[in-house]
C-alpha cells in the first residue's frame, strides 16, 4: 500500500502511536496497548505494522514469549515528519483534516493525564493557555530557531528516574484578520 507521508501520519490511531513514541522511547506493543486502552489490539497491532512496513516505526529488539516474537520499536522521527514541500501540496480540506486529527490526539491526551490523577496544574507543572505577540516574518523565523534550540537542548537529556516525560504541543498562527485589512500595529485606529 503506497501512502505519502501526510497520509500515513493523518490516520487518528497513526497518529496517537507516533505521539506515543516520542522523546526517544523504545515500545512493544504490549507497551503500546497499556498506553491506548481504548484501541482494539487487531487496530493496533494493523497500524503499528503499517507503520513499521513505511519505516516511521523501527525494529530495533525481538524476544521470544510463549513461542511468539514480541518486537520493540522506536521512532524514525525523520519519517515520521511531513516536510514543508508535502505541507505546502496539501489542500485546504486536507489541512482541516490533518489539524482536526492532531486535535483530537491532543485532547485524548489531556484526558488521559486527567484520567491517571492530574487535574492539579500547579503541582504538575501543567498548563494551557494561548498567548499573542508580534513580530515580522523574520523575527518569527527566529523566535522558532530558538524554540527549537531550547526544546532540542532539554529533549537530549533523555529518560532517567527523576524525570517526568511531559509533551510540549505547539501552534503557531498568524491571527486571523478581515481580507484587506491592514495588520494590527497595537493601537487603536484613528477615528476621522
Amino acid at each position: 500500500m503506497a501512502l505519502d507521508t501526510a497520509e500515513l501520519l493523518l490516520h487518528p490511531v497513526r497518529l496517537r502511536v507516533v505521539q506515543a513514541f516520542l522523546g526517544g522511547r523504545t515500545l512493544t506493543t504490549a507497551d503500546l496497548r497499556a498506553e491506548l486502552p481504548e484501541v482494539p489490539p487487531a487496530t493496533l497491532y494493523r497500524q503499528v505494522g503499517t507503520l513499521a512496513e513505511h519505516g516511521v516505526l523501527v525494529t530495533v529488539g525481538e524476544r521470544r514469549i510463549r513461542g511468539a516474537v514480541e518486537r520493540s520499536y522506536r521512532l524514525d522521527e525523520a519519517a515520521a515528519s511531513v516536510d514543508a514541500d508535502a505541507a505546502r501540496a496539501m489542500g485546504p480540506e486536507q489541512h482541516r483534516r490533518a489539524f482536526l486529527t492532531f486535535v483530537a490526539g491532543l485532547l485524548a491526551d489531556f484526558d488521559r493525564y486527567l484520567d491517571n490523577g492530574g487535574g492539579d496544574l500547579a503541582r504538575d507543572l501543567a498548563g494551557y493557555r494561548q498567548n499573542a505577540f508580534h513580530a515580522t516574518d523574520a523575527e518569527a523565523a527566529e523566535f522558532v530557531t530558538r524554540l527549537r534550540a531550547l526544546f532540542a537542548e532539554y529533549a537530549a537529556l533523555g529518560p532517567a528516574p527523576d524525570r517526568t516525560r511531559r509533551l510540549l504541543t505547539t501552534v503557531l498562527l498568524p491571527a486571523a484578520r478581515p481580507e484587506g485589512a491592514a495588520a494590527d500595529q497595537g493601537a487603536p485606529a484613528e477615528r476621522r
